[in-house]
């Protein structure tokens, strides 16, 4: 699937969303335009726009040669892409929400890769651009990466740990306790 088809969707449920809350429909409406932005655009800007923009602005984005660093790149970026997508499903499926701010998951989820680190989807987004940097041999992405990474500590440390504090309280607080926020460990029981 080429990068335009795949911005074509994702507009296509951009649109169908406003048009619903539009046609006085706004929950469904609002609920699929918000699930669109969250689920597709905004992380495809983080992972895939910006990284592109770095790319291009200081060399051709062709990659005339594949060595080694390109076909070892692929597995980090593969394996974060398909390991998001099974985070947003988690969100969907079992906390009933969506990685916006303003839909967040209903319930606390503490399933697939929550059970080994609290916030999988930020760290798989790190391994996806890591895995990028790689692929075009980019210092720049590279440092984009690593700044991104910085601000999104900040937001977890700041926001959104005392918002699920708030929101979950003792539950929150044990999980917190016994899985690294960043740093992938032992698989979280909630009997022990």
């Amino acid at each position: 699937m080429s990068f335009e088809w795949l911005v074509l969707m994702i507009g296509c449920g951009a649109v169908v969303g406003a048009a619903l809350f539009i046609r006085g429909v706004p929950s469904i409406g609002w609920m699929l335009l918000l699930r669109t932005l969250f689920w597709a655009i905004i992380p495809a800007v983080v992972v895939l726009y910006i990284p592109y923009l770095i790319v291009t602005r200081w060399r051709p984005t062709t990659v005339t040669h594949w060595g080694a660093a390109q076909f070892i790149s692929l597995i980090p970026i593969t394996a974060g892409a398909a390991l998001f997508i099974h985070c947003i499903w988690l969100f969907a499926a079992i906390g009933r929400g969506t990685l916006s701010p303003l839909d967040p998951p209903k319930r606390f989820v503490v399933r697939g890769l929550y059970r080994y680190v609290r916030n999988p989807m930020y760290v798989v987004c790190l391994v996806i651009l890591l895995g990028e940097a790689l692929f075009f041999q980019s210092t720049a992405v590279l440092k984009y990466a690593l700044g991104w990474f910085v601000l999104i500590h900040l937001v977890v440390v700041l926001i959104e740990e005392p918002t699920l504090q708030a929101q979950f309280g003792e539950s929150y607080d044990r999980y917190r306790r016994r899985v690294g926020r960043w740093v992938v460990g032992r698989p979280y029981d909630e009997n022990i």
